[in-house]
């Protein structure tokens, strides 16, 4: 039998892994309340004809405990970098200072804490997103095994049903971090 369901749920599982560790480090970003390099990191730039991740444009760095400071590498993408940073999501006022954008870490209010569980919220969806893409896959393999005769019919629903059991394991996975990280912003 050419197809082989346990190298179908590795290959599937590495997938899901890829999307819970990038969950993990979008998260990492969501401090409460202290500067972190992190929390600019899942921003992305408008440059040179397309969308950039800010670590590819300028270097971040924390000079004091409430300030992040990007340092843009092209001046001609200050107010671009400004801009990416304002509508993130993340509550953030940036400034420009020559080729220093400096972005102040507001003291965390309960406005503030909510706005950080709205990001976390959206990046759990895209997680699930990634897991649900990762899914499909799965099943379009499953369907092309059965489509070559490969497996049988019996197989492929049985098949199915496995990848099914991977995805949820993966969102409730998802869903509980994002509690986690929900309970640890709203703490005071």
């Amino acid at each position: 039998m050419a197809a082989d369901l346990s190298a179908l749920l590795e290959d599937l599982t590495r997938r899901m892994d890829g999307a819970l560790e990038t969950l993990r480090r979008d998260f990492g970003g969501l401090r409460s309340g202290r500067a972190s390099p992190a929390l600019l990191e899942p921003v992305r730039v408008e440059a040179y004809g397309g969308e950039m991740p800010i670590t590819q444009v300028g270097t971040i760095a924390v000079p004091e405990s409430r300030m992040i400071t990007v340092q843009v590498w092209d001046r001609t993408l200050v107010t671009a970098v400004e801009r990416a940073i304002r509508d993130a999501g993340l509550g953030l006022n940036p400034m420009a200072d020559g080729q220093v954008v400096r972005v102040p870490i507001p003291q965390l209010t309960t406005e503030r804490r909510l706005e950080l569980a709205k990001a976390a919220g959206r990046y759990a969806e895209n997680a699930k997103i990634s897991v649900r893409g990762v899914r499909r896959d799965g099943m379009d393999q499953i369907k092309g095994f059965e489509k070559k005769s490969e497996i049988s019919e019996d197989d492929s629903v049985d098949w199915a049903a496995d990848v099914q059991k991977l995805t949820d394991s993966y969102v409730k996975r998802i869903d509980d971090s994002l509690t986690d990280k929900e309970r640890e912003i709203k703490q005071v």
